[in-house]
């Protein structure tokens, strides 16, 4: 091997024996020289630091998929409350106008004891003025802010009542003993809330006329029998053989019965109750056994937005066990006239259920109850 193929190598050298001559003095002359070799060299270089592979941490991983899983459904979460999704309260009442009104004007009946009833002395009574207080309450409404005003059967649809001075009067909703129908949602600028109350077709008579017992349409036979103009009982007649009288106001119908121009009376059985219970001994009520119900609800024309507001009420009062202003309202109103009214149906006395309305609740909100 060459001198210059290693730098460890060692020169060749002839060694020769000093003066003692001996193998020993040679063998430690040679270390002594490797020794000082060694000082001599220049250190090696050292090897570059490589740092280590990482490891996967799984945990980490977990932790970081979770952290962006919650800040995802955050964001969806705020999107939801704030931006997409059914219209808030806050919204519906812009909407509707609610927040605008002085007053609230009602369009109800004014002749119909123990459902909708002015004295004279001006004082309103029956079921449906305490639903639309109730309504009006929620709506934010004192008491006095409500305005009702008496309306003719065929006026509900065009939602306009008369005043005092019989000056036609707009009102904002109807609650007027106002059946739901296919026929009238079909009518523009109608719309009902969901129903809140259920009642049937009844007959009212004299008690000294002696009119036979009633028990079906077939004992009307040929008799003259009043009923409200566009009210649902009128279809109930046809193929009876029966001569139907329509008048646009109850008591205009209780008049014609006193005054023997018509033998029966034929509508709501809530409605006919309140007369009989006033005056037992004038009128016998008969329960005629139809299975249609009639569903009572509170017609809002084009405000679709009140229409939910007004669901929202009578949403809460059906589920909240706490909100007894329905079953207060009924037991007044309604259930206190069945004594005198014996074993005829008056209503049916449990809030018709309500299925909740799609309404945005706000985080701090409790909208439901």
């Amino acid at each position: 091997m060459p001198e210059s193929s290693s730098r460890f190598a060692w020169p060749l050298r002839r060694r020769m024996p000093g003066p003692d001559g001996s193998a020993e003095d040679i063998a430690v002359q040679d270390v002594a020289e490797r020794e000082a070799a060694d000082r001599q060299l220049p250190p090696p270089e050292p090897e570059p630091l490589v740092d280590p592979p990482p490891r996967f941490n799984l945990a980490m991983f977990r932790l970081a998929a979770l952290g962006l899983a919650l800040v995802l459904a955050l964001a969806l979460a705020v999107v939801r409350v704030f931006v997409g999704g059914p219209p808030s309260v806050a919204e519906l009442r812009a909407e509707s106008g609610v927040d605008t009104w002085t007053v609230l004007p009602i369009g109800v009946k004014d002749d119909q004891p123990g459902v909708a009833f002015r004295d004279k002395n001006g004082v309103w009574s029956g079921f449906d003025i305490d639903v639309a207080y109730m309504i009006a309450e929620d709506l934010g409404f004192r008491r006095d802010d409500v305005r009702f005003y008496g309306m003719e059967s065929e006026d509900r649809l065009r939602m306009q009542a008369v005043d005092l001075a019989g000056k036609r009067v707009p009102v904002k909703m109807v609650i007027a003993s106002f059946s739901i129908t296919a026929e009238r949602e079909a009518e523009p600028g109608v719309t009902f809330s969901q129903p809140y109350l259920f009642t049937e077709q009844s007959v009212l008579t004299l008690t000294k006329s002696k009119h036979r017992a009633v028990s079906t349409l077939r004992d009307l036979k040929g008799d003259r029998v009043c009923s409200l103009s566009t009210a649902t009982s009128v279809k109930a007649f046809v193929g009876y053989d029966i001569d139907v009288i329509s008048r646009n106001r109850m008591r205009e119908c209780i008049a014609d019965l006193r005054n023997g121009d018509v033998d029966a009376v034929s509508t709501d059985a809530a409605i006919l109750a309140g007369f009989k219970d006033r005056f037992p001994s004038e009128f016998q009520h008969w329960d005629l056994g139809l299975e249609k119900t009639e569903a009572y609800g509170v017609n809002v024309g084009d405000n679709l937005a009140l229409k939910k507001l007004v669901d929202l009420t009578l949403y809460r009062s059906y589920t909240d066990p706490a909100d007894s202003r329905w079953e207060s309202a009924y037991q007044s109103n309604l259930q206190s006239e069945t004594a005198n009214n014996k074993t005829t149906p008056i209503a049916v006395a449990q809030q018709p259920r309500v299925s909740r309305p799609a309404i945005r609740e706000l985080p701090w909100e409790d909208v439901f109850g």
